[in-house]
């Protein structure tokens, strides 16, 4: 298969909260009263962990039967650990999360040796889960100005 590019477009809203919108679905994007937002959504950083969560239990639920597993449910609970005053400016420490933790949960009547082996290959396939453990070539912004 050839590489498919995805797009985004991320809008500003009132104060700092912004909508983003991909393939007509959208997300509000906000932050919490107490770095500065109005609460009216899950911040970026939050949403990178529900990103890696729902890769996870996409390829989960996608590959369950695929791989002789009989899924009765799946759900990740998953932590992330940054300093806010990276972003905010107030010191020199990294803007973005130091470390990520997740826990997968999964009821299945498979062996212990067979789920760990699937989860295995589940975290080896998950782009998201790719894209935050190794360096992505980030290309710097282009800009257009409005007038």
């Amino acid at each position: 298969m050839a590489i498919t590019t995805f797009r985004a477009t991320t809008r500003r809203k009132k104060g700092i909260a912004v909508t983003s919108e991909a393939r007509g679905f959208k997300v509000d994007i906000d932050e919490p009263e107490r770095l500065g937002g109005t609460n009216t959504g899950m911040n970026p950083v939050e949403l990178v962990l529900c990103a890696l969560g729902g890769c996870q239990t996409i390829l989960v639920s996608s590959f369950a039967k695929k791989m002789g597993i009989s899924l009765e449910d799946f759900w990740v609970e998953l932590e992330g650990e940054l300093d806010p005053d990276g972003f905010m400016g107030l010191s020199d420490v990294r803007p973005g999360y130091q470390r990520i933790r997740y826990n997968m949960h999964i009821k299945s009547d498979a062996s212990e040796e067979k789920i760990r082996e699937f989860i295995e290959f589940i975290e080896k396939r998950c782009p998201v889960g790719d894209t935050i453990g190794n360096v992505v070539e980030l290309e710097k912004a282009k800009i257009t100005i409005e007038k």
